[in-house]
């Protein structure tokens, strides 16, 4: 019976490897926004996507993308409102969106539903594509609470890991601020996807974040638990909505999701990433 059981579990080990025979290839493109709402915690200046430049460029990019046909393309909007996201896509692809939206929706949200990078970027490389549906797959329902780990590093006394923290944003702001105003759009995109963009924009939860508070505070680490939970559901929605049938897959999120986000591809042997300067960079 012992050898049977054994068996067994050494064949069942064996079917996910012969049942998915070649990976979905997973282009993870992160961004900033578009629209810059100045929700982040580093500050940056804005980037007009809407000067001809920046839209013969988007014009481009697309293509590449829909060279690259994915046969579904990831945003990061909120998966319980994928009515809304649907509904929206569908005005678009009806033409006259931008009439549309400024009837329909006050004036407030003019500039996040013109400007963002899931109208400018996505909606137009899923009409390219031939693309009846663009999928939602944020997940918000998670904390971040910067505040509180501000006052776990007062009531420590980690005045080295504040100036570290201060010192960190400062570099950081300086460095895109000077790429905003120095870089065009593609080379902006593929700058934020660099090896080096990425390791810093996930570096800084681990080498910063988590060692917030006294040993037996754990602000800090929390903080960072809840930005791994956010991206890992959200990574979790991506795999259950990827049927067998999709070989080629789009995921546009912020520069910081796909930090975290790689790992988890890394680890999964249903997906296999292709680099956007590979794709967008040609």
């Amino acid at each position: 019976m012992k050898n049977f059981l054994c068996l067994l579990l050494g064949l069942l080990a064996l079917l996910p490897a012969r049942a998915q025979t070649k990976p979905a290839e997973l282009l993870l493109l992160g961004t900033f926004h578009f629209h810059n709402p100045g929700a982040d915690i580093v500050k940056i200046k804005s980037f007009d996507v809407l000067t001809p430049q920046a839209q013969a460029e988007l014009g481009k990019l697309t293509d590449k993308i829909k060279a690259f046909g994915p046969q579904k393309i990831f945003v990061e909007w909120e998966q319980t409102d994928q009515a809304g996201l649907d509904e929206l896509y569908q005005a678009y692809l009806r033409g006259g969106y931008e009439d549309y939206v400024k009837t329909k929706y006050p004036a407030q949200r003019h500039n996040f539903l013109l400007k963002n990078e899931i109208i400018q970027l996505a909606f137009r490389a899923g009409q390219k594509a031939g693309l009846t549906r663009i999928h939602a797959f944020d997940y918000t329902q998670t904390q971040f609470p910067f505040d509180s780990v501000q006052k776990a590093i007062k009531a420590a006394g980690q005045q080295a890991l504040q100036q570290r923290l201060d010192a960190t944003f400062q570099a950081i702001t300086a460095e895109h601020n000077q790429k905003f105003a120095t870089l065009t759009l593609t080379q902006l995109l593929l700058y934020f996807n660099t090896p080096q963009s990425l390791a810093a924009n996930k570096n800084a939860y681990l080498e910063l974040f988590n060692r917030a508070g006294r040993v037996d505070n754990f602000a800090g680490p929390y903080l960072v638990s809840e930005w791994y939970r956010r991206n890992l559901y959200m990574y979790a929605i991506l795999q259950k909505l990827t049927e067998p049938t999709d070989t080629r897959v789009l995921a546009l999120v912020g520069a910081g999701h796909a930090a975290m986000m790689r790992e988890f591809v890394q680890a999964d042997a249903r997906f296999r990433l292709r680099e956007p300067q590979d794709v967008l960079g040609k």
